[in-house]
C-alpha cells in the first residue's frame, strides 16, 4: 500500500494545484497581515432589529473576511450597539468571523 502512496502523494506535490487552489479559497483575502483581524469598514443602517440583535447594513468592502460591497443583516456582538442607531445613519462597523464561521458586527458607531 505504501508503495501506491507515496507515487500519489509526490504527483499531487509537484503539481501543487489542487492545494493551491483550496488554499486560495480557504484564505481570504486581507489588507492585514493577520487573517480575520477587523478592519473598518463604512456603510448605511437599513435596517435595525432590537429584539432579535441584528442589524441590515448597505456596506463597502469588509476586507477582512473578502467581502465585497452589498446589502447584508449581521447579528450584533452586543444588543447595546443597536441603542443610538437609526436607519438611514452612516456608520464605521467591524466585522469578524466567530469559529462557527458566522460573521458577526462586533463594534459599530455614526461617521462622522
Amino acid at each position: 500500500m505504501i508503495r501506491f502512496a507515496v507515487p500519489l502523494l509526490a504527483s499531487l506535490l509537484a503539481s501543487g494545484t489542487a492545494l493551491a487552489q483550496h488554499h486560495h479559497h480557504a484564505t481570504p483575502p486581507t489588507s492585514s497581515s493577520h487573517a480575520n483581524e477587523p478592519t473598518a469598514t463604512d456603510g448605511v443602517v437599513q435596517k435595525i432589529d432590537k429584539d432579535a440583535g441584528k442589524i441590515t447594513l448597505k456596506h463597502g468592502e469588509i476586507k477582512n473576511i473578502g467581502m465585497p460591497p452589498m446589502t447584508m443583516t449581521f447579528p450584533v456582538k452586543e444588543r447595546a450597539l443597536l441603542d443610538t442607531l437609526t436607519p438611514g445613519a452612516k456608520v464605521t462597523f467591524f466585522v469578524q468571523q466567530t469559529g462557527s464561521g458566522a460573521m458577526m458586527v462586533t463594534a459599530i458607531e455614526k461617521a462622522n
